[in-house]
């Protein structure tokens, strides 16, 4: 019984380990997420830029996984190279053999300091951001205390005749314990935990060197499995696949030599759990060596491996929307913005026919552009649940407000491709029934009227992709120039009616043409009230400059 009861606390202080690192990594994302996104996706056309980020941010987070969660989605984007993308896992992989090496000294004397600061500076302050540095403070507590357990839990384990008879099975069997070790580092999405398992099964006497060099091949290699597993498509996979192909060349190199690796680390450090760590680093360090320079070559293997997908014959269908991504707050909505703007380039092609529609009674574009609409609607739902998934506690401040920004963009577009699917196309229908036609005049006007439409979807764009305050205040000012075009528009097409100079055709429908343009710049302003309101420069519906210091008084 006391046997059992040994296990069940082994297996609750891996749990805490696992849960110690989840910690760590939702709270710099939740903290820094969106500084790193933009970081990741602006600087990292170098590999050795690339490399010393993918370290460092594995460092931060403390887990490969949610570095590679971030490359891939940049990767499969077309954010982030797929060659530069590789040179981040690269680092990443470097970065998880550091913290191997710094949580293998006992260093648990610190863990409650972590863990009391963390709590103070969590509850105390009202700062999101430094709510996050508690939430990491307390995470790291919590991965070196349940460290400092399971070596105090396994040390009576030493002449546990049945645990030690398996790992000592295992050690013998070199290929089937890296095996082992990679289907348990894929379940717990952490080969840092499973390193440091292995580093305590060594310490404890349980596992000899040549032993523990084969789990660590193993927790290496089952690391690159669940991102792979996760990625949902052919271009998502490039980049984990190209880890798997790093890491296994690694393991098929260094598995025939375990022993001799044992002795030649051995000077370095000669327990076993030091021969462990030592080679967990001389391990990725060595493949960084020898993949760094040909990282060009192996993603064009990589591209022929897993080509680009045929697009689905049905734009409805989201392409960006990956459900793994929603473990990333600032990776999902980055994906969300991307589908929001797949709505706006087919918004943009229904408004681009407008004029001909109406100038040349043209059907079959009036058609394609009704078709449109249900494609737009779809999109549009998708994105909306996708967001509704994403939720708000694992999202920051700055993410917050992002998700609000594409929650309106998305609906708005859908209302703007509502009007001109529903009411414009019918009114178009209407016309061509009753075989009217609009004077050159009112085609003038129209033409005019739609230009300036165009032009505040250009700049909505910039404001929703770049939060371009110059821009929004553009395009909340152009609404009064929509409201003297329809006016003076509205005003000659009824005093031409009175006179009959264009034989009483076409009126009201001509009118309602006019509100609507005027309707869908409204929904387009609405783009520029969120950013101008975090801003300060919107007072109810009226955008006010903001005085430059340098000219305040």
């Amino acid at each position: 019984m006391n046997g059992t009861f040994v296990l069940l606390d082994i297996a609750g202080y891996v749990a805490l380990l696992l849960w110690g690192t989840h910690m760590v990594t939702s709270g710099v994302l939740r903290g820094y997420g969106s500084a790193v996104r933009r970081w990741l996706g602006r600087y990292l056309g170098f590999r050795p830029t690339a490399f010393a980020f993918g370290l460092c941010l594995t460092a931060l987070l403390q887990s490969s996984t949610a570095t590679g969660l971030m490359a891939t989605s940049f990767a499969a984007d077309g954010a982030l190279g797929l060659a530069p993308g590789l040179a981040v896992m690269l680092g990443a992989n470097v970065g998880t053999s550091l913290i191997v090496q710094v949580m293998s000294f006992d260093i648990s004397l610190i863990a409650p300091v972590l863990i009391l600061l963390g709590f103070v500076v969590h509850r105390r302050s009202d700062d999101a951001r430094l709510e996050n540095v508690g939430r990491v403070a307390i995470g790291l507590g919590l991965m070196l205390l349940s460290l400092h357990l399971l070596v105090t839990s396994l040390a009576p384990m030493e002449n546990a005749q049945v645990l030690r008879s398996v790992l000592q099975a295992l050690a013998s069997e070199p290929v089937l314990a890296m095996l082992v070790a990679a289907v348990l580092t894929w379940l717990c999405h952490s080969s840092v935990a499973i390193v440091l398992l292995i580093v305590s099964f060594a310490s404890a006497g349980m596992v000899d060197a040549p032993g523990a060099l084969a789990l660590v091949l193993g927790a290496n290699l089952g690391g690159t499995i669940p991102a792979l597993l996760d990625a949902q498509r052919p271009t998502a996979r490039r980049l984990p696949m190209g880890n798997l192909i790093v890491r296994a060349t690694g393991c098929v190199l260094c598995l025939p030599i375990l022993h001799p690796l044992a002795d030649w680390l051995a000077p370095l450090g000669a327990s076993p759990a030091r021969i462990a760590v030592n080679f967990h680093t001389a391990f990725n360090l060595g493949l960084a060596a020898l993949f760094i320079l040909p990282v060009e070559s192996l993603a064009r293997l990589l591209v022929r491996l897993l080509p680009e997908p045929p697009q689905p014959n049905d734009p409805g269908v989201p392409l960006y929307l990956d459900e793994v991504a929603l473990d990333s707050a600032n990776v999902a909505l980055a994906n969300a913005a991307r589908e929001a703007m797949r709505m706006a380039d087919m918004v943009e092609s229904m408004l681009k026919g407008l004029v001909e529609v109406f100038g040349k009674d043209d059907r079959a574009r009036a058609t394609a552009i009704g078709q449109m609409d249900p494609w737009l609607d779809r999109l549009g739902l998708a994105i909306r649940a996708y967001l509704a998934d994403l939720g708000s506690e694992a999202l920051n401040e700055e993410d917050g407000e992002r998700s609000q920004e594409i929650h309106a963009f998305v609906i708005n577009i859908e209302h703007i491709g509502d009007i001109t699917a529903n009411n414009l196309m019918e009114f178009a229908a209407k016309k061509a029934a009753r075989g009217q036609d609009f004077s050159a005049e009112d085609i003038i006007d129209l033409a005019a009227m739609h230009a300036q439409v165009m032009e505040s979807l250009r700049l909505g764009l910039t404001v929703f992709l770049r939060g371009d305050l110059r821009a929004a205040q553009n395009l909340v000012a152009r609404k009064e120039v929509l409201w003297r075009l329809e006016n003076e528009a509205s005003e000659r097409h009824i005093r031409a009616l009175r006179e009959r100079r264009d034989g009483g055709g076409g009126g009201d429908v001509y009118l309602r043409i006019l509100r609507d343009l005027k309707r869908i710049h409204s929904h387009l302003a609405a783009l520029a009230y969120l950013p101008l309101e975090r801003a300060g420069m919107l007072q109810g519906r009226l955008v006010r400059d903001v005085v430059p210091p340098s000219h305040a008084s």
